[in-house]
């Protein structure tokens, strides 16, 4: 799993395309602000993976948004950070378990809609740890 963070003091988004012809059309747009985002390239090792891949993705989640002072988060499936890639449905189901534990462990979590290509404004501010990568 490879995730990009960026911490935005603005971020809006407006689903624009499909990437698969079967999912349901959505128009949804959004703006939230101060907000740690997650941009997730869930890969095809990480269905096999042989450690606890959940708890240390959301281990790192939580220590990005503790360095940030934030507890507000953007989960967005980024298939664009490696060119080896889980299955949709693999995907889905791993986002929704990390956003369901970001729940519980009291986050105000977000998720934008899987399978669609966005329209995106980004306000960021340039600080070391406003943006990060990791590969988990």
């Amino acid at each position: 799993m490879k995730v990009l963070y960026i911490y935005c003091n603005n971020f809006e988004y407006r689903t624009s395309q499909k990437a698969f012809d079967d999912l349901p059309d959505i128009d949804e747009t959004a703006q939230l602000k101060n907000i740690q985002v997650a941009f997730i390239q869930i890969e095809e090792k990480d269905m096999y993976a042989d450690y606890n891949l959940h708890k240390k993705t959301l281990n790192s989640i939580k220590w990005i948004c503790r360095k940030n002072n934030t507890k507000k988060i953007l989960l967005h499936s980024f298939a664009h950070l490696s060119e080896s890639k889980a299955t949709p449905e693999f995907t889905i189901q791993t986002l929704k378990s990390l956003f369901n534990d970001l729940l519980k462990n009291g986050y105000e979590a977000y998720q934008t809609p899987f399978g669609y290509f966005l329209d995106l404004k980004i306000d960021a501010p340039g600080y070391s740890l406003a943006r990060v990568f990791q590969d988990l």
